[in-house]
Parts: C-alpha cells; structure tokens; sequence
C-alpha cells in the first residue's frame, strides 16, 4: 500500500513538474512575442521619423525616400534576422541623409532637420532598449530548454532555441581612431 502511495505521488510530482515547466516555457515565450513587439513598434517609430527627416530633405534626397519606402514594405511579417536587415539599411538611409545634410549646410541649419536628429537619436535609443529586453527573454527561454531536467520536456515538445537579434556586421568592427 505505501509502495502505491508512493508510487502515485511520484508520478503527480512528475506530471505537476512537466506541466510547470511547459507554463514556464509558455511564460517566456510570450515575452519574447512581446520584446518582439517592442522591437516592431521602434522600428515603425525609427520610420516615421525618417520618413519626416527625409521630407525636410525631400528636394534634396529622392532615393533615399524611395529606398526608406521599399525597406517598410518589406518589413511586414518579417523574422528576426531579417528585422536586423531592414535595421541595416534604414541605418544606411540615415548615414546618406546625414551625408546629404553635410552638403547642404542650410539644410543642417534647419530647425526642423535639428529636431529630426534628436528624435531620431531618442528612437534608436528605444530601439536598442527594445533589442536587449528581446535578448534577454530569448536567452533566457535557450537556457530553459537547454537546462536538465527541463531539457527532456522541451525535447519531447520538439522546443528549439530562439534567434538572438544580431548586431549589424558592420558595428561590430573595431572602429579605428586615426588622429592625422
């Protein structure tokens, strides 16, 4: 009889752990839709300011409005590494027009394309923030799935690892102070 009780309370203990640790799956998992969300609502704000950035430079930078268009046409629905692509070229966009605003000195001057860049500077602030919340929740679910014994739940309910939100290639270089 005890050997029943036993039995029976180590195989409610089995079921009560599985199912926790499948919640606590669930849990993370909805931050990380969430930081996701996050990253979506910064890059909608990173384009609506560039889209007023380039009207202010609108006699100045045609392309680069139409380069700005295409990028958010094609963010819809988008992955994460692909998000981090879009990221790349508006961050190319922005590096034309502030080329662009160098030419033209009386554009830089302008109170309006002053107000843009700190807008913009607050933006990508929100957007980094938004970057490490959503990295932090997805390391967070990889070392769930990958810690034993939760690492047999999430095996047996096929759990892969999320994707990190990677740093463009080209600001992880170390960039070269020449003083000349």
């Amino acid at each position: 009889m005890e050997i029943i009780l036993a039995a029976g309370a180590a195989v409610l203990f089995a079921v009560y752990w599985s199912i926790n640790t499948s919640n606590n799956f669930r849990r993370i998992l909805v931050k990380i839709e969430e930081a996701d969300s996050g990253i979506e609502v910064a890059l909608t704000q990173r384009y609506d300011t560039l889209t007023k950035l380039l009207a202010v430079c609108k006699n100045y930078a045609k392309y680069e409005t139409e380069a700005l268009t295409a990028v958010v046409r094609l963010r819809q629905s988008m992955s994460v590494t692909e998000k981090a692509a879009a990221s790349q070229q508006m961050d190319e966009i922005f590096r034309r027009v502030n080329i662009l605003a160098e030419a033209y000195p009386e554009l830089k001057a302008s109170e309006n394309y002053i107000n843009l860049q700190d807008a913009i500077a607050a933006v990508e602030d929100h957007l980094q923030a938004a970057r490490r919340v959503y990295n932090m929740n997805v390391s967070a679910y990889n070392q769930a799935i990958a810690v034993f014994p939760a690492s047999i739940i999430a095996g047996l309910q096929h759990r892969t690892p999320q994707a990190f939100f990677e740093a463009e290639a080209g600001k992880k270089d170390d960039v070269a102070m020449n003083f000349d």
